[in-house]
């Protein structure tokens, strides 16, 4: 309670200056209020108390960060590559600098608990130090030789950028968007999520005192159907890098397409993960609970889609349910705290509806479904058992500390109902038969997969979905594939025969 309490008084400390001046937009290296003058309101999901008050930003304000970030744009792309990357390691100095307060603003504007929110400012730094070391050669190419050419391939920063983050452990996100694309030489406007707004300025904020050129990178705050909109719809904004929910990208990728935007998108997930009889069952059952509970369910990665082999179902469900029961729902800065407050209303009245929904489907509430307290959105980890593919439970996705559980009879049937939803992010399989992990691994339709294990994330590797998981893919040069330009020139190698017409 000391810890908790001394936490209070730190983050009190931290939040003064955002309640006089409100968080405020970053355009062309100014702090600026939306032209507008509106602003909304944002608070926190522990307690429902006033935050600050937010800049409501309209197009006008995407047009001028849109215009600072095009003016910016040439002399950014050619900076050279180990400028750019001492400043990106200048940012991750500050993040971790300022890491104990990023965190705690994280946990009550968004309501994530502190023993996983201390740890994600620091894997901010280490996003900005993996791109940093990659800026000098972000734009090698290759040599590939034909019969009759030398061709030499290269690559050249796309232009400005918009950058959309969720309202999910945002300070993350965000620097694993924001990283690749300053490292690659683009500018960059960012839009965070109105939910979640508090972190994304200290970012930005972080970013300017490390010598970040005006322009290189602005912040501006505001609504998706307005700010959001306009800034997927300006013709100065070449690409559009959105996590969030598939309808938005949906929503998003028609906004775009008038100005031919490229999209990457990152977006739901319905994840399974797949236990068999032959698995290793402690450590399965400690993955199952850490990849739905942790982070309070709300990561598109969470494995929300129990499938347990007919044979093992009794006792791991019996397991199951005891550990559920057990985890702690607290205040987010409380170390002993486990799962915290849902984001917002909004979503706490949607993960509750489903509640009922699962009910009334036939599903079996073996956990949780009930609100904690009576102030704040605190919800007991839910499980639900019995579960058929069919069911909305199973099928949509609810965003929280919430596990429907289906069994299966054997391989094929597991298969079948893993491949059965829309979504196709990620899958988790445990098993000790190694041929049938590559066999399952190769049918299930799944950007990543992890066998024997937890989401565990290595930064060269690709990270994204298929359907309507998402297009494109994150992590080392994957990155650049999107926030860059391909071309290709070819020298004639020689005096090689050329097709003479009109002779």
């Amino acid at each position: 309670m000391t810890e908790l309490n001394t936490r209070l008084g730190m983050l009190e400390s931290h939040l003064a200056r955002f309640r006089e001046t409100g968080i405020l937009n970053l355009i062309n290296g100014k702090t600026l209020p939306a032209l507008s003058g509106e602003t909304f309101e944002t608070c926190s999901p522990v307690d429902e108390s006033l935050i600050a008050r937010v800049a409501m930003s309209n197009a006008g304000d995407i047009d001028a960060a849109a215009k600072a970030a095009k003016a910016a744009f040439a002399g950014w792309a050619a900076t050279d590559g180990d400028k750019r990357k001492a400043i990106l390691h200048k940012i991750a100095d500050g993040i971790v600098k300022r890491a104990d307060e990023i965190a705690m603003c994280e946990c009550w504007d968004t309501g994530q608990a502190w023993r996983f929110m201390s740890k994600a400012a620091l894997r901010g730094a280490e996003n900005f130090r993996f791109f940093a070391d990659m800026a000098p050669s972000a734009r090698d190419g290759k040599s590939l030789p034909s019969p009759n050419h030398m061709n030499i391939t290269s690559r050249s920063p796309i232009g400005p950028v918009g950058v959309i983050t969720p309202w999910n452990t945002p300070f993350m996100l965000s620097t694993w968007k924001i990283a690749p694309a300053l490292a690659a030489g683009c500018t960059v406007v960012h839009k965070p999520a109105e939910f979640s707004p508090l972190s994304a300025r200290i970012l930005a904020e972080i970013a300017h005192e490390a010598g970040l050129p005006d322009g290189v990178w602005n912040l501006v705050n505001g609504h998706g159907e307005t700010a959001g909109k306009a800034l997927t719809e300006h013709p100065d904004i070449k690409a559009i890098s959105f996590v969030g929910e598939s309808r938005t990208g949906s929503m998003i990728m028609k906004q775009g397409a008038d100005t031919l935007k490229r999209v990457h998108f990152e977006l739901g997930g319905k994840n399974p993960v797949v236990v068999f009889e032959d698995a290793d069952i402690e450590r399965a059952l400690d993955a199952v609970i850490f990849m739905i509970y942790s982070l309070n369910g709300e990561r598109c990665t969470s494995s929300s889609r129990l499938l347990i082999q007919e044979s093992i179902a009794g006792e791991f469900h019996n397991r199951l349910a005891e550990r559920v029961r057990n985890i702690k729902v607290g205040h987010p800065l409380d170390n002993a705290t486990e799962v915290g407050p849902l984001i917002h209303k909004t979503h706490f009245d949607k993960v509750m509806s489903y509640v009922e929904i699962g009910r009334q489907d036939g599903a079996v509430l073996a956990e949780g479904g009930t609100r904690v307290g009576d102030k704040g959105w605190f919800i007991r980890p839910t499980l639900f058992t019995g579960a058929s593919s069919s069911m909305r439970i199973a099928q949509e996705e609810v965003f929280g500390p919430f596990l429907t559980s289906i069994t299966f009879r054997n391989e094929d049937e597991a298969l079948a109902i893993a491949n059965d939803v829309q979504y196709g992010l990620t899958g988790y399989l445990w098993t000790n038969d190694v041929t049938r992990a590559l066999r399952f691994s190769n049918a299930l339709e799944a950007g990543m997969i992890w066998v024997n294990s937890e989401n565990v994330r290595h930064l060269p590797t690709p990270f994204g979905g298929v359907k309507a998981s998402g297009i494109g893919r994150d992590g080392g040069d994957w990155s650049f594939e999107f926030y860059m330009e391909q071309k290709n020139i070819a020298f004639a190698m020689g005096n090689h025969k050329i097709q003479r017409l009109g002779v």
